[in-house]
């Protein structure tokens, strides 16, 4: 099966090498795009000069964009898995195995790699305050879904070929983890989580401030909220 890691960057001069050096260590033939969302650092720079296989977008889409150009790329490609993977080294290259077997099995259409199922799978768990955020994006999903998330913001999944397409031509820009799951799980598709491994950022700065947690936990769960009723509407039609 030929396996994609997505890996989207803004301002990651400080990890981007290292993170892309730990694929190559881990193996030769796991494939990889760093999409460079219109850094104003040296991540160009050092995407070029070491010739790292990456998508450089001129201006900053944000997240959602960057992702989703990830997966367009995918499915322009013929890719049978795609996975995200962030560029500022928080995510453990070893649990690759562990968050693509469910999709190997078809025993899932996306599967998100959590820190909070096991608890014990990671030592890093994330600041007070946004696992409180998470916890309560976590419960509307369930209200809405009726499906238990525990890591609704990670961005650590692994897609199929059918969610490939789907996110290839229509990916959430504003909370993109969370409102894609809403997507699937109201269209039916099979949804899982696996215990992954997570470490602290080892450089540079998180798009998410801790000022900030509580501000976009509250629109997170308005887009949810919005994003499951669009879906019902679309049902009824």
């Amino acid at each position: 099966m030929k396996v994609l890691l997505i890996i989207p960057a803004y301002n990651e001069q400080e990890n981007i090498l290292q993170v892309c050096n730990e694929i190559k260590s881990y193996s030769d033939e796991l494939e990889y795009v760093v999409i460079n969302d219109g850094s104003k650092d040296n991540t160009l720079k050092i995407l070029q000069e070491n010739n790292l296989n990456h998508v450089n977008l001129v201006h900053n889409l944000g997240i959602g964009g960057a992702v989703q150009t990830g997966y367009k790329y995918a499915y322009e490609n013929g890719y049978d898995i795609a996975i995200q993977f962030d560029g500022d080294g928080q995510h453990d290259i070893n649990c690759i195995a562990d968050i693509c077997e469910p999709i190997i099995k078809g025993q899932a259409n996306l599967c998100i790699g959590t820190r909070y199922l096991d608890k014990n799978s990671s030592e890093f768990q994330s600041t007070f305050m946004r696992r409180l955020g998470a916890n309560i994006i976590s419960f509307f999903i369930k209200l809405f879904c009726k499906k238990k998330i525990t890591d609704p913001t990670s961005g650590f999944r692994a897609a199929d070929k059918v969610v490939i397409e789907q996110f290839a031509k229509n990916y959430p820009t504003e909370y993109p983890e969370p409102e894609s799951t809403v997507t699937l799980l109201r269209k039916g598709y099979k949804v899982i989580e696996v215990p992954v491994s997570m470490k602290e950022r080892q450089g540079g700065e998180s798009s998410i401030r801790f000022f900030k947690t509580a501000d976009y936990m509250i629109k997170v769960v308005i887009a949810i909220i919005i994003e499951a009723l669009n879906n019902k509407k679309r049902r009824r039609k």
